[in-house]
């Protein structure tokens, strides 16, 4: 059995490698795939050489790819550009229009994008039903809201 793994180590290499990178879609932070690129040079030279040369050749590739390829991934494919607000952040600054009206000192709700959301207005004035209104600040649920005149 063991000369038979012996035999076909790159099998285990490429095994290795492929799992490796199955695992790197889970974590996405580019380490595993410096393992599975080093199991991959292994699986290369694993037909011609010994089980010493293989786990040399697994060592230096992944600390090559560690060391150059990690950082280059990093560097491209991982932009740390602009970060996309979500959920109710997205909000800020959206139009809408009231569908309940906005008690003074009180609250009405607002239709953005069919949603309804719970509002109230930023100089605590009534707002009638049917006003354009502009998103300008958010409390929980509750959106805070101006009138697109006051905007």
């Amino acid at each position: 059995m063991i000369e038979y793994l012996l035999a076909n180590m790159w099998q285990l290499w490429a095994v290795l490698a492929v799992l490796g990178l199955i695992l790197e879609l889970t974590s996405g932070d580019f380490f595993i795939m410096c393992i599975a690129i080093g199991a991959m040079g292994a699986a290369i030279v694993a037909p011609f050489s010994n089980i010493y040369v293989q786990l040399a050749v697994f060592g230096l590739v992944t600390l090559f790819s560690l060391f150059q390829v990690r950082p280059f991934a990093l560097r491209y494919l991982q932009q740390k550009g602009k970060e996309r607000v979500s959920n109710a952040d997205a909000l800020l600054g959206r139009m809408g229009r009231v569908s309940e009206t906005i008690q003074a000192k009180g609250f009405g709700y607002v239709a953005i994008d069919g949603d309804l959301w719970k509002a109230v207005s930023v100089s605590d004035d009534e707002i009638a039903a049917g006003t354009r209104v502009k998103v300008v600040g958010r409390e929980s649920t509750i959106i805070t809201v101006q009138t697109e005149s006051n905007s």
